[in-house]
């Protein structure tokens, strides 16, 4: 299994996502500084294991923090890791996740408080790989045998601590015993499916063939497509879904040529506080992600850009939600609400 993030002695061991596919180089975060700049620039990405690298941020943050003021260097911690993306709700999940322990335990000696919650951290890694592997036993039911899975970005191990949220219900589903290969959209401008997705199921020797993002009409209306399967950054209370720019598009595709669109998505990446997903927060990237293919000028110099990292795919082109409680279908605020225990 590919390890996405690792704590060690050292610090916060991640996989340099930018690197790939044509290198894989492991970068040490040796302060929290590091580790939210590694959110930042995506060399860590995907909304669960954001998750896990800000657990990690605030437990290296605090055993390097001193005994005065404390509670104000947790809170400066925490705002700066919560400062990196604001579309992931994973992220704001793992910071409240580590500040609820903090203030239950901040009472104690202070090699304590870091012994905590660096084993807290630690925790939140462990539990994604198994919420990964459940919700994959959820959604393999779902992968038709014999056919084709679309997949849009990258939701797999590289997302996440490992063995991953979209791509963990196509390994499920291979595990399984069914016969099925991938077609992963290249996922631009920062073309996560070609580079991240391609490599990951070509290294576990999953049969995978890269197309453009413009392609997926054409071979969803093909016939060969059994279901869309893809990730989310986070989930409102009717089931409106944030995902990699041009899910929406997919999604909208899909339903025009009667495939299954399934989002596969950890219970915390449900936002139950939102009513629905246009109050969902995107985040706006720069201009040269857009202008630039790997530092190569591709557009006039100069050019108006807009470059939203995430859209949101409305409920009614969502045929279920796949987390490791089980399937949701609408009616979603019902279904959703029930499996979160709200």
């Amino acid at each position: 299994m590919i390890e996405t993030i690792l704590w060690t002695d050292e610090g916060v061991v991640m996989i340099d996502q930018t690197r790939l596919p044509n290198e894989e180089i492991y970068v040490t975060c040796r302060n929290y500084h590091e580790v939210a700049d590694a959110i930042r620039t995506m060399i860590i990405r995907g909304a669960p294991a954001i998750g896990v690298a800000a657990a990690m941020g605030v437990a290296i943050g605090v055993a390097q923090a001193a005994a005065a003021d404390l509670d104000g260097q947790v809170a400066a911690i925490s705002k700066e890791l919560a400062g990196t993306r604001p579309t992931a709700v994973n992220l704001f999940w793992a910071i409240d996740r580590m500040n609820r322990l903090y203030s239950e335990i901040r009472h104690l000696a202070l090699e304590e408080i870091r012994t905590r919650l660096i084993d807290e951290a630690k925790l939140v890694r462990v539990e994604d790989i198994e919420i990964n592997m459940s919700l994959g036993r959820h959604g393999a039911a779902l992968v038709p045998d014999g056919k084709t899975v679309l997949t849009h970005c990258n939701a797999g191990a590289l997302a996440t601590a490992g063995y991953g949220t979209a791509l963990g219900v196509i390994r499920a589903a291979i595990e399984s015993g069914k016969k099925i290969d991938v077609f992963a959209d290249e996922t631009r401008p920062f073309l996560q499916g070609a580079r991240l997705t391609v490599w990951e199921l070509q290294h576990d020797g999953i049969e995978v063939t890269l197309i453009m993002d413009n392609m997926a009409g054409h071979f969803l209306r093909s016939g060969r497509i059994g279901c869309v399967v893809v990730g989310a950054d986070r989930i409102a209370a009717n089931g409106d879904v944030a995902n990699k720019i041009g899910t929406y598009s997919v999604a909208v595709l899909a339903k025009e040529n009667n495939v299954p669109f399934y989002v596969a998505a950890p219970i915390s990446t449900l936002d139950l506080t939102l009513a629905h997903g246009d109050l969902i927060p995107i985040e706006e990237r720069g201009a040269s992600e857009v202008t630039q293919v790997f530092g190569v000028q591709v557009a006039p110099k100069n050019t108006s850009v807009r470059n939203p990292a995430f859209d949101v795919t409305p409920n009614r082109y969502v045929t279920a939600i796949i987390t490791e409680r089980g399937v949701a279908r609408g009616p979603y605020e019902e279904s959703l609400r029930a499996l979160a225990g709200k």
